[in-house]
């Protein structure tokens, strides 16, 4: 049988061995050491140490040369023009995206019809193929007139004078995103619980209020993150008018190592400003996500400026018990 004298006799356990009650008044919690989990950041962390060691301090990225051609007016002038066809490009396609969406989600057999042959053509259909069609437009139209339908025309232009290299990539680029949007938002609007706009009549709401006051808003933490991405592809993507001979960025990088042969650092030119204007865009994508998400969480999360401040807190916090801990001991041997 076990006596009072025994049970206190017993080494402590080692949740608190070395804790003195006096201290904190409780065991002392010891988190648990997944040693997998550490070996595998320390595998990971090495690994890319590596690598930026050797883009850093290989030679043939020749880091000098692409310094001096980062700001050059020629690679900013590529750049405004691709900041332009991804902003008109994208505008325009969610312009003609949204009725599509519209009219594939009509009771209008006809209307679902052509909507839904728009989508399977464009969508079936290569970027660099639809290009190149309108590219030589001028082969099947060579001039375009308006006037009666069956009798004179009062204003005629020619294919090849009206439609550009630039105005071809946008008509293209554009024909491709809205068959893309159109799906992105009649996915958005069909993920909207059909209980919601059944509540939207109870209450005696029209069709075109309930679906902008009640279904878009909803629709919209679907439909950003998929917009949010088609943003970036099409900014990427936009570097396959250099083709079509348009000045943008890739095209005037490819300019300029034609002339001096630095093939590498041009592209790495080309590589940087692409990778700053992506993550700008990301970044904004997340913050129209969080605005789109406080109605579907009770809190939102924590933006990256938050995340930072509340771990410099508990930094601060740490330190401010490690150096009361260590003045502890000064005090009792003062004493």
């Amino acid at each position: 049988m076990v006596t009072p004298s025994d049970v206190t006799s017993l080494p402590a356990p080692k949740a608190w061995r070395g804790t003195e009650p006096h201290e904190t008044g409780s065991p002392r919690i010891v988190p648990r050491r997944n040693v997998g989990r550490l070996l595998a950041a320390a595998v990971a962390l090495l690994l890319f140490a590596m690598t930026v060691n050797s883009v850093v301090r290989n030679g043939a990225f020749q880091w000098n040369v692409v310094g001096r051609y980062l700001t050059t007016s020629a690679v900013l002038d590529g750049l405004l023009l691709t900041l332009w066809l991804t902003a008109a490009v994208t505008a325009l396609g969610f312009l003609l995206g949204i009725p599509l969406a519209v009219m594939r989600l009509s009771a209008n057999p006809v209307l679902r019809t052509l909507s839904w042959g728009f989508v399977w053509i464009f969508r079936s259909t290569p970027l660099l193929v639809q290009l190149l069609f309108w590219f030589n437009i001028g082969a099947l139209y060579p001039t375009l007139g308006l006037g009666l339908p069956f009798g004179p025309e009062f204003v005629t232009v020619k294919t090849v004078n009206l439609l550009g290299p630039t105005l071809t990539a946008v008509i293209g680029l554009t024909l491709h995103e809205a068959a893309y949007a159109a799906e992105v938002v009649r996915g958005g609007i069909l993920s909207v619980d059909a209980g919601q706009t059944e509540a939207a009549q109870a209450l005696g709401l029209g069709r075109r209020r309930t679906l902008r006051r009640i279904v878009v808003p909803q629709a919209m933490r679907s439909i950003v993150p998929t917009a949010g991405n088609m943003l970036i592809g099409t900014l990427k993507g936009t570097s396959i008018v250099s083709v079509l001979a348009v000045h943008d960025l890739l095209f005037s990088v490819q300019l300029i190592y034609n002339r001096t042969y630095q093939v590498i650092p041009l592209l790495m030119v080309a590589t940087l400003w692409y990778i700053a204007v992506t993550t700008v865009l990301g970044a904004g994508q997340y913050y129209v996500e969080r605005y789109y998400a406080r109605g579907a969480a009770r809190a939102l999360p924590p933006t990256p400026l938050q995340r930072l401040r509340a771990g410099l807190a508990v930094s601060r916090a740490r330190l401010v018990r490690a150096s009361a801990a260590d003045a502890r001991p000064a005090l009792g041997g003062d004493r």
